[in-house]
Order: C-alpha cells, then structure tokens, then sequence
C-alpha cells in the first residue's frame, strides 16, 4: 500500500498558483492607485525571454533571460491589466526612462522587504525553460533614487513556496 495520494484530474496546483499570482496584481493595483504606503517597495522578478513581455533593447541585451525591477520612490504610469492579466510600468535604468510591459505568466518573484513578504512562482505549462542564472542580478536602481541601503533583516524573509505542496513524482 502506497502513502503517495492518488493523481489528481484537477490542476490543483495551477489553480493556486495563479490566485498568488492574483496578490501581486491587488498589490501593484493598490500602489497605482494610492502610491506605496510608509516603507513599502516591491521588488519584482520577471523572465524576459517570455512572449509578451516588452523591454527596451539595451535592458533585453543585458538581461536575456531574468531581470529584477524594483518599485520604490521614482516610477510612474503604474497599470495593471486584469483582461490580459499583467502590469506595464515606466522607470528610469542609469539615467534612461524606459516603459516595460510584463504579463504576470513572466512573473517569478514578488517581494516586499518592508514586511518580509515573499512569492516564487514557477512559469506557468508549455513555457519553454532554458537553464538559468542561480541568482538574477537586479537592475541598477533609477539614479534619482538612491539612497542608502535598506539594513539586513534580523529574521529570514518569509517567501511563500508552492514546493511543499508539490506532489514528488517517481
């Protein structure tokens, strides 16, 4: 007799998924509405190798595969998409004002450091994955807003994994 629960026929899995990844998007909703409030800023995770996803060249050149954004004090033209489910955002790389478009399927990461809150997100079926870097290395922060860096936390970012619901497959 096997422990292993029986193969769902419900996409159980995805369906979680993609009400996580329906957080990020109240998030990114409520900052373009109201701004980020107290010490909140996100940092967001993206594959730019995934149709529909829009970058200038030079970004796409330096990041073929993932870019890390962060939204803080200056970025502007904040949507998001909830038909073709997805945000577009401008800010400014060494200087350059940019507009980028990401569909949420592109999404990988979702942070909040002010609140030690985190999301991954694995892409979504039939997205082809080529290997990757261990670490995406994060876009240089808009000139206008640097500032010093944000102190380590004390306790580990709490990150929200889907893996120990993952069933392991032989």
């Amino acid at each position: 007799m096997s422990d292993q629960p029986p193969d769902s026929l419900l996409p159980y899995e995805r369906w979680t998924e993609n009400a996580l990844r329906a957080v990020v998007l109240d998030a990114l909703d409520y900052a373009a509405e109201h701004g980020l409030p107290g010490e909140h800023h996100y940092y967001l995770s993206f594959r730019t190798d995934l149709p529909g996803v829009s970058i200038p060249p030079h970004l796409k050149a330096k990041y073929p595969h993932e870019i890390t954004i962060v939204l803080q004090h200056r970025f502007w033209d904040l949507k998001v998409d909830r038909e073709k489910p997805g945000f577009s955002v401008g800010l400014s790389f060494g200087g350059i004002p940019a507009q980028l478009v990401v569909p949420l399927n592109a999404l990988t990461a979702f942070h909040d450091p002010h609140v030690r809150f985190g999301l991954r997100f694995e892409p979504e079926e039939g997205e082809v994955v080529e290997e990757e870097p261990a670490a995406p290395e994060p876009a240089p922060e808009p000139e206008t807003a640097k500032e010093e860096p944000a102190p380590a936390p004390e306790a580990p970012a709490q990150v929200v994994s889907l893996d120990a619901f993952r069933r392991k497959r032989d």
